[in-house]
């Protein structure tokens, strides 16, 4: 009788040490899980259709967290990843052949038309032909009287000529030898320019189709030869003035990285995307 007592008593505690030792073992493994980081860096234009799909990610995966570090460059972005500093770098072109040590994939995530716009003041103005642009640009045109406006002052708020937002302009409509206006005020970031050109009458500059919709702009989109600055024109390329937004990873990626990638891709995350004011790209370009 007492050892069949004893046995009861070792086999309870036995039971009870191996569940507390199977939620010792859940719960390191959910801490672990709970750990998991995916950094980012690079080229600034694509970060905030990244954050977008990122908070999309978190909200359904609490054991991810993403880090964006102070956003550079693209050529940060490929160099963090090639260094295994980062997983994921954030660039708006491909890789150059040089930078491209044979370890890497490069994937398009998304499309963001440049629109050029005025301050609401500017009336009667809703189309620009591309000699108009290169009017404004140059400093040919100088009052908006001349384009079919009021009589009044141009103000171009230009980027430097380093900036994606100004090689687009070029590659598009102002060409690589036109000569920049001595008046323009030429500003570093286009957040900068997107706070100005709201608060400068008569104002004009190019900035992001996305942060237009995405934060309800009181702008003035101007058609470009008879085009509209829209996702649905961006999509169907009609729209010629379009940045391509993407990343770089390593062929070798982790499976948090992988995931991720996998969801940018869903319709959960393409609607992400469009919701934002971007236009989704296919997995396969």
């Amino acid at each position: 009788m007492r050892l069949n007592a004893l046995l009861t008593v070792f086999l309870g505690i036995t039971a009870i040490t191996g569940v507390y030792g199977c939620t010792s073992e859940n719960t390191s493994q959910a801490k672990i899980q709970e750990q998991q980081e995916i950094e980012v860096t690079g080229s600034g234009t694509p970060y905030p259709v990244l954050k977008v799909l990122a908070s999309a990610y978190e909200s359904k995966n609490s054991n991810i967290k993403f880090n964006f570090s102070p956003s550079s460059q693209a050529s940060g972005g490929i160099t963090g990843v090639k260094n295994n500093l980062v997983d994921i770098g954030s660039v708006s072109r491909k890789p150059k052949p040089d930078e491209d040590d044979g370890s890497l994939i490069y994937q398009e995530i998304a499309k963001d038309a440049l629109i050029i716009a005025t301050h609401p003041s500017v009336e009667g103005v809703t189309n620009l032909e591309t000699k108009d642009i290169k009017a404004i640009y140059s400093g040919k045109v100088k009052n908006w009287k001349a384009l079919g406006g009021s009589d009044a002052a141009i103000i171009l708020l230009d980027r430097p000529e380093d900036e994606s937002a100004k090689r687009i302009l070029r590659q598009h409509y102002l060409g690589k030898d036109l000569k920049n206006s001595p008046e323009a005020v030429v500003l570093r970031k286009e957040s900068e320019l997107i706070k100005t050109i709201q608060n400068t009458p008569y104002s004009i500059g190019a900035f992001s189709l996305a942060e237009a919709i995405g934060n309800d702009l009181k702008v003035n989109r101007l058609n470009i030869d008879g085009v509209e600055p829209n996702q649905e024109n961006v999509r169907l390329g009609k729209y010629k003035m379009v940045r391509r937004l993407g990343i770089v990873r390593k062929k070798e990626s982790s499976d948090k990285v992988n995931k991720f990638i996998d969801f940018v891709f869903t319709e959960e995350g393409a609607k992400s995307i469009i919701d934002s004011g971007y236009t989704p790209s296919t997995k396969n370009k």
